[in-house]
């Protein structure tokens, strides 16, 4: 059985009578990389900061390892972070950088050296110990960031957006540096950012929060595969959202219009649908045919192509029905494909996987 590390219960927390956090409760566990991901201002921010030491609460406990977090002082805590923009220390080099909490702890020269050694070869800066921050390039400077967080060996590494400020194809190849280091490490990263694709690509558990609450928690492949509501499946990954009206349900089939219409979809009743819902289908789960007679099911939608999008890797067609909603359709683009000979104005059908959609309220 996983044992916490950390025991987040009830916090709450206001600014100026708004309140930023409410009633946030969460659970760690040791080793666990987790993500808080949600847009600006959701309140990811704070509770990192809370955790950190640089903000109080208003209500609420913290404990880490079975103690009060909130009662310990900031320098105390086994907790460090790595702020988005690094601050690392201008004047020191690297090796100096990495070893100014150590011998601020009055460790002896030898351990130090020992230490700060260690580390540096974890994160592959080895040749690197003499340079100033300002000889190293983004992702080098990121590097000794996470070496001096993680040399004194912190129960929990806190991550404020820390790739935001690279380019694409290096926050790329960061986020499998830093997934791998992680797991190298055993220790707890707790990450935010507002990026959905970093999210699902590095953690074990993603928590989706918005306006100061929690709307999701889950493994990337529940919160993806499985939103819970519709703020969660709009903000991770593009969808298409239709309204449709229920007719009726019962233990196994739930029948809905939608687009003029009647769809019967097999789906075991888990709760009573109310009359108004939305079906989520994502562009890549959607098929298309040029013929009617292609499509293997009666779950299909019809429609005219309105732009092609060529990606390289995808091929994105945009397709308007004949009630004027626009559908996102995405390709794997391969020799063989169709995609690139459709014609914009031709009629398309769709089709997609019984179980692949989602049923929400709307």
């Amino acid at each position: 059985m996983q044992k916490y590390l950390v025991q987040i219960q009830s916090i709450n927390k206001s600014f100026d009578d708004q309140k930023i956090l409410n009633d946030i409760s969460l659970d760690i566990f040791h080793g666990e990389f987790i993500t808080l991901l949600g847009p600006s201002g959701c309140g990811k921010t704070t509770l990192l900061r809370i955790l950190g030491g640089f903000e109080t609460v208003d209500s609420g406990s913290v404990l880490l390892n079975g103690t009060s977090l909130l009662d310990t002082p900031a320098h105390k805590r086994a907790v460090n972070t790595i702020f988005q923009s690094y601050a690392l220390f201008p004047h020191m080099n690297v090796f100096d950088n990495i070893a100014f909490g150590l011998r601020m702890k009055g460790l002896p020269k030898e351990q130090i050296n020992e230490e700060v050694q260690r580390i540096l070869e974890s994160v592959k800066l080895s040749s690197f110990s003499k340079k100033l921050p300002r000889e190293l390039s983004g992702g080098q400077q990121q590097r000794v960031a996470i070496a001096r967080a993680i040399v004194n060996k912190p129960a929990l590494l806190l991550l404020d957006e820390p790739l935001s400020a690279l380019d694409y194809k290096l926050r790329k190849a960061m986020q499998i540096e830093l997934k791998e280091l992680q797991r190298s490490l055993g220790i707890t990263f707790l990450f935010v950012t507002h990026d959905q694709e970093e999210a699902l690509s590095m953690s074990d558990r993603i928590v989706v929060m918005n306006h100061g609450q929690i709307e999701q928690m889950g493994t990337p492949k529940e919160i993806y595969e499985n939103p819970k509501n519709l703020f969660v499946a709009d903000f991770i990954g593009q969808t298409n959202q239709l309204k449709a009206t229920l007719i009726s349900q019962d233990e196994t089939t739930l029948e809905l219009e939608l687009l003029d219409k009647k769809l019967r979809l097999k789906k075991p009743l888990q709760k009573p649908y109310t009359s108004s819902l939305v079906l989520i289908v994502r562009p890549e789960d959607f098929r298309v045919e040029r013929r009617l007679e292609d499509v293997p099911t009666s779950t299909y939608l019809e429609g005219k192509l309105h732009q092609i999008i060529y990606k390289g890797v995808t091929i994105d067609l945009v397709i308007e029905t004949t009630q004027g909603d626009l559908l996102n359709v995405s390709e794997f683009y391969n020799e063989d494909s169709d995609a690139l000979s459709y014609q914009e104005g031709e009629t398309l059908y769709l089709y997609w996987n019984e179980g692949w959609e989602v049923i929400l309220e709307a």
